[in-house]
């Protein structure tokens, strides 16, 4: 038979515009991205089947994929159905390029990938592993041609994919890569909505906007078709909507009577459909076969795509009949094959709804139940399971509830949202006579889930039921619950419910000396360190170690001495901090991994005793043990607190590109998560480990913005150090005053109290340095003598470093150069000593102006050299540069080459990336290249994208290029 299809574009020309120029900017070798919205059926796919058409003329990869109405809950499908096909047949040398852990995580999205060998699974908080690892593939694709990537209908993506398009908005492939999405205006999540705003705002997806045709454009559409007379009426019939009009056409052409039936819209998935439309649908499925209309609605229940087989297990018909009917439903233009053998799609998702519709209820259920069995004896994935049983369960199966789980469990990790639908659907499901224990359980991986999306109110509420319905016998449940539950209410600022909450459990436990009571003062004691409460902090955790050295219970004593160290080491209690610190971390090094893994707060809070204790190296190591004991089971509450230690202490000790890595994925989890607080913290690290990398544009954006954030949290030490973050940038930048005054309304006065152990001595040096900047000397010598005061207190090598430094600079501003010299010199000893390394070079500025002063001019360019050095190891061009301005003022030849900035060329490069560079020339891979330069693959990665930026290439085979072309030229440094 003969079908009615618009192929002709009309009256679109605008939107074609814009498709060109998207194009245009992938010809160039720019990331672009376009969103393509509008009604059902006013030609969004066909928009995109154009853009296909031009883009693969170009030569251009084109690779497409498809959300659907009915299979919102399968983890990446819509990226999956656009990519996992390509990447079956793809040469394994592509994937080869990429480093274990981004192959490792591509495994656990696309089916056609071979499970990688790198680190363990990824935290529910830490996603945006998976995003950057498919960022990386696209990149990866886009060498050999650049890459189309088309999502239609995306209203419909699962949660993974709205967070992984959301991501790839936010930091585009650095290669030709074009995102090219049709969507519904008013279907979309609130979070899609807000990723798609963000991106629109900043000039990084273009939106275009498709709305009816006008009369003109439908009469010369319909002209094409014979149908030009009736278009008046076909026009007003369809609202000039081209896939209502096709319609309409197409039930002219078989003589069928549409029937309105009424004015009023029928509303089909959400879609106000007319029902003269809704009738010719209707009229289509009517004038099939009965084996064609049975195989076509078993098709509907299968999915979108579907394979014929699972349409027919689900229309419990034989294969045999199948193909004879789907021969007819294709003949009917009902479904057309994809790019897949054996798939099939609908003619579009509004048949599909129609379809589905049309077919009885209970048949429905039974096909759903059909599908689910045929798709376990193929061994089907349980999220394609999972899918049908939750539409066909019955109430109390336990099966169904296993299956539901084990869907749960396994999009955990990766989309925490479609675990939480998963686990609320095996809730509904299970059986009012199960035992308690098992409805509680459920309730709090659910709440997990929740938490891990920002859903903080809904996880409170589930956790607060599962604590009414766990029994009174099950202690140590409860206390996980308390625990848990209090938790979320720090999350959600509620901190005295939180604090009232653990208190209450712990009276009402039986046994005051029990494990789970020591858990719960543990957590009390935690519960000071957020409101600077350190008092509380350090007598909770005494009662703590007290109650836990009984029980013989290492990983809990380990966890109790920890928080203790930590806890004395905010309140400045120098000597009893150490003292508790060495046995903490005696114990903890002697306490294997699956022993630690019972107590992973032993290891966060060791490591930030260590980072406030100047044991910055110590810190690093059981920090990144925490990391992977975390991953490997799974526990990422303590994220925010494991990745600030290592962060801090990693930039501190001059590894300002590993620092910078592990600080971009904090704040991305966090975002995730949606947590203000974890973002205000992330934040203002980052913003610190970008100063100390010159970087001071990125670190006064990211300190800004945790300042502002923090505005919504009460005083304490976050918003403390958020504040401080702001000053040290604006203090580099010439706004002394203003630096003062943030450092002094963060820190609770001019002593800044609220700072904790000797970190507070190092805003007091700063401090002291604004107010000398503002002609203030007496409050720059009342910083520097609390400064002093905070050292004498604490009696740590920063602290003590901290106060000579404030008194040197006194001392310069004051024209005593000798006395500044020992001060100076005292301070770079103490921050050498401890292994400071962007202190010390700081110090060694202020050592070298005062050796200089004082007429020691070579000593002075000998410490001058010293810095600039240590600041090029690091990648801090401004600060080298100063260092060299130093220099040159003293008459002394600056060797070193200078940075030219970034963009300009291999010249711009320090002599590390240089190295870095010349191995990429020599064709090493990351892993070798990591091997052979001491580094982990991730730092490795990290450089090569500051390498990329700086030099202006998108990937290897440019920079490669690069390099060999400015070696020709004799302009490349001899490094």
């Amino acid at each position: 038979m003969t079908t009615v299809t618009f192929d002709r574009l009309v009256g679109r020309d605008d939107e074609l515009g814009s498709i060109a120029l998207a194009l245009g900017e992938l010809d160039r070798g720019e990331p672009a991205a376009v969103a393509l919205v509008g009604e059902p059926g006013i030609g969004k796919t066909r928009m995109l089947a154009e853009l296909s058409e031009r883009a693969d003329a170009r030569g251009h990869l084109v690779l497409s994929g498809s959300a659907s109405d009915l299979e919102r809950d399968v983890p990446f499908w819509v990226f999956v159905d656009a990519l996992d096909e390509y990447l079956r047949g793809l040469d394994p040398a592509i994937l080869e390029s990429l480093d274990d852990d981004v192959r490792s995580e591509l495994a656990h999205v696309f089916p056609a990938l071979p499970a990688g060998t790198g680190d363990a699974l990824a935290f529910q908080h830490e996603r945006y592993r998976t995003h950057r690892a498919v960022c990386s593939l696209l990149e990866g694709l886009s060498a050999r041609a650049p890459v189309v990537l088309v999502l239609d209908d995306f209203h419909w993506a699962d949660s993974g994919s709205a967070e992984l398009l959301g991501a790839l908005l936010h930091r585009p492939p650095a290669a030709p890569v074009l995102l090219a999405l049709a969507m519904r205006p008013r279907r979309l999540a609130d979070q899609l909505a807000s990723s798609l705003e963000r991106a629109h705002r900043a000039g990084t997806l273009a939106r275009i906007e498709l709305d009816a045709l006008t009369p003109e454009d439908a009469l010369e559409l319909l002209e094409a078709h014979g149908d030009g007379e009736a278009a008046s009426v076909l026009y007003d019939e369809s609202g000039g909507n081209p896939f209502y009009l096709e319609q309409l056409v197409r039930a002219r052409s078989r003589d069928a009577t549409a029937g309105a039936g009424g004015s009023e819209k029928v509303a089909l998935e959400g879609a106000q459909v007319p029902p003269t439309v809704v009738a010719a649908l209707t009229q289509e499925l009517f004038a099939l076969t009965d084996d064609a209309r049975l195989l076509v609605q078993g098709a509907a229940v299968a999915g979108d795509p579907f394979e014929p087989e699972l349409a027919a297990a689900a229309a419990a018909m034989t294969d045999a009949a199948a193909m004879d009917a789907l021969d007819e439903i294709l003949a009917f233009d009902l479904v057309r094959p994809t790019d897949v053998p054996r798939r099939f799609r609908f003619r579009h998702p509004l048949v599909r709804r129609a379809v589905y519709e049309s077919s009885p209820g209970g048949w429905r259920l039974s096909a759903h139940e059909r599908a689910a069995d045929a798709l376990a004896a193929r061994g089907a994935p349980v999220a394609a399971r999972a899918h049908h049983v939750e539409l066909s369960a019955r109430p109390g199966d336990a099966d169904a509830v296993a299956v539901l789980r084990e869907a749960g469990e396994a999009a955990a990790r990766r989309a925490p949202a479609t675990a939480a639908r998963w686990f609320e659907s095996a809730l509904r499901v299970l059986s009012e006579s199960a035992p308690p224990e098992e409805r509680v359980e459920l309730l709090l991986v659910r709440a997990g889930s929740l938490v891990a999306t920002g859903h903080f109110a809904e996880s409170h509420e589930a956790l607060v039921e599962s604590i009414r319905l766990v029994p009174e016998e099950a202690v140590a449940l409860r206390v996980q619950l308390v625990a848990a539950c209090a938790g979320v209410e720090n999350l959600m600022g509620r901190h005295v419910q939180a604090r009232t909450r653990l208190e209450s459990a712990l009276a009402g436990l039986d046994d005051p000396d029990s494990p789970e009571a020591v858990a719960l003062m543990i957590e009390l004691a935690v519960a000071g360190l957020f409101q600077a409460e350190y008092e509380s902090m350090t007598r909770w955790a005494d009662r703590a170690i007290a109650a836990a050295a009984p029980l013989h219970d290492r990983p809990l004593s380990a966890a109790a001495l920890a928080v203790r160290a930590a806890g004395s080491a905010m309140a400045g209690e120098g000597a009893v901090a150490q003292a508790h610190r060495a046995e903490a971390a005696q114990l903890i090094d002697e306490l294997s991994d699956d022993e630690l893994a019972q107590r992973l707060a032993a290891l966060a809070f060791i490591g930030l005793a260590e980072t406030y204790l100047d044991h910055f190296d110590d810190a690093i190591r059981h920090s990144q043990r925490a990391m992977a004991i975390g991953r490997a089971t799974g526990q990422g509450d303590l994220v925010p607190l494991i990745t600030a230690n290592l962060g801090t202490c990693l930039w501190v000790r001059g590894r300002v590109a590993e620092a910078a890595e592990v600080l971009d994925g904090a704040v991305d989890a966090a975002r995730l998560v949606g947590d203000v607080q974890g973002i205000v913290w992330t934040l203002f690290n980052r913003s610190y480990a970008a100063f100390a990398g010159g970087d001071v544009e990125l670190a006064r954006a990211t300190a800004e913005e945790s300042t502002e954030l923090a505005r919504s949290l009460d005083p304490g030490p976050i918003a403390a150090h958020a504040h401080g973050a702001l000053a040290t940038v604006l203090f580099e930048l010439g706004e002394a005053a203003r630096a003062a005054e943030l450092f002094v309304a963060g820190g609770g006065g001019e002593e800044l109290r609220i700072v904790g152990g000797a970190w507070r001595g190092r805003y007091l040096e700063l401090l002291a340095r604004c107010r000398l900047a503002e002609g203030k000397r007496d409050e720059a010598k009342r910083a520097a003598e609390a400064a002093r005061e905070c050292a004498n207190a604490v009696d740590l090598g920063l602290a003590h470093a901290m106060a000579d430094v404030a008194e040197a600079r006194l001392e310069l501003a004051d024209g005593d150069a000798a006395a500044a010299v020992r001060h100076a010199l005292a301070g770079v000893s103490a921050l050498d000593e401890i292994g400071d390394a962007f202190g010390a070079a700081t110090a060694r500025l202020l050592l070298g102006a005062a050796l200089a002063e004082a007429g020691d001019k070579d000593e002075a360019a000998a410490e001058l050299e010293r810095a600039a050095a240590a600041y090029d190891s690091f990648g801090a061009d401004r600060f080298r540069a100063q260092a060299e301005r130093e220099l040159r003022k003293l008459g002394r030849t600056v060797h070193r080459r200078t940075a030219r900035g970034a963009g300009d060329g291999v010249g711009s490069l320090t002599e590390r990336e240089l190295e870095l560079a010349r191995l990429v020339v020599d064709r090493k891979t990351n892993p070798q290249i990591a091997a052979e330069l001491f580094l982990s693959q991730k730092t490795v990665e990290t450089h090569l994208r500051n390498i990329f930026r700086k030099v202006g290439v998108a990937n290897r085979v440019e920079l490669a290029r690069a390099v060999e072309e400015a070696a020709r030229a004799q302009i490349a440094p001899s490094g």
